[in-house]
């Protein structure tokens, strides 16, 4: 464990039925579990003595959030406002969860020092994401908030709660199950961030331990790849993949790298490994696999 003695209190409504999330939690800390929801919990009393809230609590999904974009944005924003406020009220830190798809980019290649123009969402739920990002970065200036906003790429990677509605472990599970992958149209030969979960633990405990919540937004990215990559790397481990393209609300012609330009510069060295976290899903999956033909690890 990368924080060993320390003390975790978790808050989650279980609206996405993750219970599993709490089984087997290592046990060099102490945990409490709080199940409620964060708009109407007293997070004043629950804050008090808190040293730093990672704020993960969102509606994620942002293909869907075109069905539920008023919801999406009043839970999610109110939420964050609501952690915001009370950490500054408890003098709490805190992290605000982001995400890369708050670019949108006629460039190759961008990072956090971009202008606004290239800050253009592609969906209800990363139009949340940047007025999210806006809150908190003026609570910081003007409201002494500690705090930073954390921008990650599409999450890959095992874990008992992992989900699989992304882009990496949706392919995961299709090819394990020998349904075709569902492509987007636009998107096969389209660069796009992605962060493997390693990653994403150890960027927030590199913050946790070098106390440098200074208000900045840091792109948090193990590699950029094409869709074309990604699907190639599965393909190494279940060669008989067939694909669907398919239309989808976001698609569009942006392709563009996301770079760690902040976290770069504090010398932060991202260890992930896209064929490695691919192995380690498909070979969760193998021994429900249907007609997919898994190659022996």
């Amino acid at each position: 464990m990368l924080l060993p003695d320390i003390d975790i209190v978790m808050i989650d409504d279980l609206s996405t039925q993750r219970y599993c999330s709490l089984f087997n939690l290592p046990t060099q800390t102490t945990y409490t579990f709080i199940q409620g929801d964060l708009l109407k919990l007293d997070l004043k009393s629950i804050f008090a003595g808190t040293d730093v809230v990672i704020h993960l609590a969102a509606i994620t999904n942002a293909t869907k959030s075109f069905d539920n974009q008023e919801q999406v944005e009043y839970v999610n924003y109110t939420t964050s406002l609501r952690v915001a406020e009370t950490c500054v009220a408890t003098n709490a830190k805190m992290f605000l969860i982001s995400s890369t798809s708050v670019y949108g980019t006629q460039k190759s290649q961008v990072d956090e020092n971009c202008s606004s123009d290239e800050l253009n969402p592609q969906s209800p739920y990363a139009a949340t994401k940047l007025k999210e990002e806006v809150m908190v970065k003026q609570k910081c200036l003007k409201e002494g908030l500690q705090g930073i906003i954390l921008r990650l790429g599409t999450i890959f990677g095992t874990s008992p709660g992992m989900r699989f509605h992304t882009a990496v472990n949706k392919f995961c599970w299709q090819a394990v199950m020998g349904t075709p992958l569902t492509v987007w149209e636009t998107a096969y030969n389209q660069k796009r961030p992605y962060l493997d979960l390693v990653d994403t633990i150890r960027a927030i405990a590199f913050f946790v331990t070098s106390n440098q919540f200074n208000g900045k937004v840091y792109n948090v990215v193990t590699l950029n790849a094409t869709v074309k990559e990604v699907v190639n790397s599965i393909q190494e481990f279940i060669p008989n993949l067939k694909i669907k393209f398919v239309t989808n609300k976001i698609m569009n012609q942006l392709s563009y790298e996301v770079l760690p330009a902040h976290l770069n510069e504090e010398n932060f060295i991202f260890k992930g490994n896209l064929k490695q976290g691919l192995k380690d899903t498909i070979s969760l999956l193998k021994q429900v696999s249907h007609e997919s033909k898994i190659l022996s690890f």
